[in-house]
């Protein structure tokens, strides 16, 4: 992703970020309101989540986990039924942090040519 990108996806209102006032920015998540790049034309509301990122200065103290969470009420506030998400298949770690934060593995999606593939994780909100 290059920084043109980012940067037309900030004017879009698409990523929130996290400030702390001695360490500068230490997390950062970007919020969408379909993503059929991942997860096709699906009609569902759903609120889905891409680049969570949290400082390794701040990691380990449920940060990462609290965003999803405002994430979730975020969707529930405006009627969305699922919270969705995507990581590298090959990352069994993540993949645990999102099944024990209660989202559920719903599909796999093959990327650049079959490359890379990711999981697809939801949570009813």
């Amino acid at each position: 992703m290059s920084p043109h990108d980012i940067a037309a996806q900030s004017a879009r209102h698409e990523w929130y970020v996290l400030r702390d006032a001695d360490l500068g920015l230490v997390a950062a998540l970007r919020i969408l309101r379909a993503d059929p790049a991942f997860w096709g034309d699906d009609p569902t509301l759903a609120v889905y989540v891409h680049g969570l990122m949290v400082s390794r200065r701040k990691a380990g103290r449920g940060l990462g986990s609290s965003l999803l969470r405002w994430a979730g009420d975020r969707g529930r506030a405006s009627r969305a039924r699922f919270l969705r998400l995507d990581c590298g298949e090959s990352n069994e770690v993540l993949r645990a942090f999102y099944r024990d934060l209660g989202f559920r593995e719903v599909g796999r999606r093959d990327l650049t040519d079959g490359l890379f593939s990711v999981t697809l994780f939801e949570k009813e909100l």
